[in-house]
């Protein structure tokens, strides 16, 4: 919202020093600010109203160090996150910026789903929460609706360069690249050169036109990456500080990668794809690194808040998208490996228990306790000392994901 006045202002009254809120930069340093201070200075306040609506959490008795003294404590402190996020969205990104809109449409919509989840919890008494499915139908329908967008929205282009002659004076031409922006499904594949890959050479065994039938590729493709990605987040939250931290330098990275690639100067010297006004998303990333850099002040251990369904699902979806967005949800094993590593030790778990229960009549596991860091938790390992490693650990992973742009 106050992007248009200050643009209203420098180009209609032509106030000097308004004209600044036209660079991305300068926007993402105010949606940080201000997002750190909500969810530091107003979270205390969301805190207090949770206690005092007896949101407490539900703790199972899964014989782990430390369990019990949790029992009670806030939950739903996601909306802490979404509330410090959207606040600076609002204000500080051009709102008719489609990818503005489906970031927005997927912080509401996951986060909804997970509020729905954790009100199942803590107000009907049912531990189970939101069935399974319904939450799968949830994220398959985020999936479909930003699947169907990114595809056929008139916004959402990749620009190409081409060289094209340019006379300069009767005696002398000139071949310079020229940008042509083009609808597409490509994306990048990472640590490789000529890395763009389209997903609709996937169908071109089908013969010609196979261009017209990539949505058959593609959507699905994004909806599979949405329920993975969320679900990992989700499966990541157990332990103080350990979600936020590893997804707050998850998105930093994040960041990088959309300012870059919105960027025409800094995509042609490093020979990425630019992708047309996708730069803005930089304004959301900041503010939303920003709301969970401020939830840190008080989930950190020991927590005086859980974020619960409703800030882990909004996380994981958010991240999904910033990385299909950008193209670069290729990198989401390794950018996202925290996630993807606590997702396989729950698949390796309950895969091997249920085949070596078959075949010797009793299960076994492979893990003490799965997610992963239950079974550190289980080893003896304090809460900080995982989280830290976990974080170490995400950061060297972030690091590698940025080096991409370069290393082929």
């Amino acid at each position: 919202m106050l992007y248009y006045l200050f643009e209203y202002l420098d180009k209609t009254l032509n106030i000097p020093g308004t004209g600044v809120f036209q660079y991305i930069t300068f926007r993402s340093a105010l949606a940080v600010i201000l997002s750190l201070m909500i969810s530091t200075i107003y979270g205390k306040r969301i805190i207090a109203f949770l206690r005092n609506q007896q949101v407490g959490e539900t703790v199972r008795e899964l014989g782990l160090a430390g369990q019990n003294e949790k029992a009670g404590t806030p939950t739903m402190g996601g909306l802490i996150i979404i509330i410090a996020t959207l606040i600076p969205v609002f204000l500080f990104t051009k709102l008719n910026n489609i990818y503005i809109i489906l970031l927005i449409v997927t912080t509401l919509w996951m986060g909804t789903i997970g509020f729905i989840d954790d009100y199942i919890k803590i107000f009907k008494k049912d531990k189970q929460g939101l069935k399974g499915i319904f939450k799968v139908i949830g994220q398959v329908g985020l999936g479909l609706i930003v699947g169907s967008v990114l595809y056929l929205h008139p916004g959402v282009t990749l620009r190409n360069e081409t060289n094209k002659t340019i006379t300069i004076n009767q005696k002398e031409n000139v071949i310079a690249p020229m940008a042509a922006e083009e609808k597409s499904t490509a994306t990048t594949i990472p640590f490789f050169k000529n890395n763009e890959f389209d997903y609709a050479e996937l169908l071109a065994w089908t013969g010609e036109g196979y261009e017209n039938w990539a949505w058959l590729v593609f959507i699905p493709i994004v909806i599979f990456i949405i329920t993975a990605v969320s679900n990992g987040a989700n499966l990541t939250d157990g332990i103080d500080g350990l979600a936020a931290g590893t997804s707050a330098i998850s998105v930093v990275a994040l960041g990088i990668f959309t300012f870059v690639s919105g960027n025409i100067i800094f995509s042609s010297y490093l020979n990425i794809m630019y992708i047309p006004n996708s730069g803005e998303m930089t304004v959301f990333i900041a503010a939303f690194a920003g709301a969970l850099v401020g939830f840190l002040w008080y989930n950190s251990y020991p927590a005086t808040v859980f974020m619960g369904d409703t800030g882990s699902l909004t996380i994981g979806g958010v991240i999904a998208v910033l990385a299909i967005s950008v193209r670069k949800e290729l990198l989401i094993p390794l950018l996202c490996g925290i996630f993807l590593v606590e997702n396989f030790s729950v698949v390796l778990q309950v895969s091997y228990f249920k085949y070596t229960k078959k075949r010797f009549g009793e299960g076994r596991r492979i893990f003490l306790m799965s997610p992963l860091h239950h079974h550190y938790q289980k080893k003896g390992y304090h809460e900080s000392k995982i989280v830290t490693r976990f974080w170490i650990v995400g950061i060297i992973l972030a690091i590698l994901s940025i080096v991409t742009l370069k290393l082929r």
